[in-house]
């Protein structure tokens, strides 16, 4: 169990450490930021799959954003607080219908209640989205 999560992690930071492209003027772009050390990672664009999923950068107009969401949960989620902390993964989605060239969006989530809450600002801190849990489990 712990082989393949040393693995993925080691993926993940190397996956950070590579620098981000430059932004396309021509094409929003969406920042992803998890609360603390917890994982938001970009998963599919329109139903396909991203190659980094560090960001979304998309052409103008509508798009559906589907993002992965990992947190822990103090107490392992059980009636006991003494018990081990569990990780847990949601599956989250946001459609927007208006993205801008040239703008700069970001999605944050955080974990409310076992389950993840993300919204989609734009560079104004102005509410434009809210996500929906599509699954939440320890997967």
């Amino acid at each position: 169990m712990r082989q393949p999560l040393l693995l993925a992690s080691l993926l993940l930071l190397g996956a950070c450490a590579s620098p981000l492209p430059a932004a396309d003027p021509n094409m929003a772009w969406i920042d992803l930021k998890g609360e603390g050390i917890d994982l938001l990672m970009a998963e599919r664009l329109d139903r396909e799959r991203v190659n980094d999923g560090r960001y979304f950068q998309v052409t103008p107009g509508a798009h559906e954003l589907e993002m992965r969401y990992r947190f822990e949960v103090a107490g392992g989620g059980g009636t006991s607080m003494m018990s081990e902390p569990q990780q847990l993964t949601c599956d989250v989605r946001i459609r927007y219908d208006d993205f801008k060239a040239g703008q700069r969006y970001r999605v944050e989530a955080r974990a409310v209640v076992m389950r993840a809450q993300a919204v989609l600002y734009d560079a104004e801190r102005n509410v434009l989205a809210q996500g929906k849990n599509l699954r939440c489990g320890s997967f």
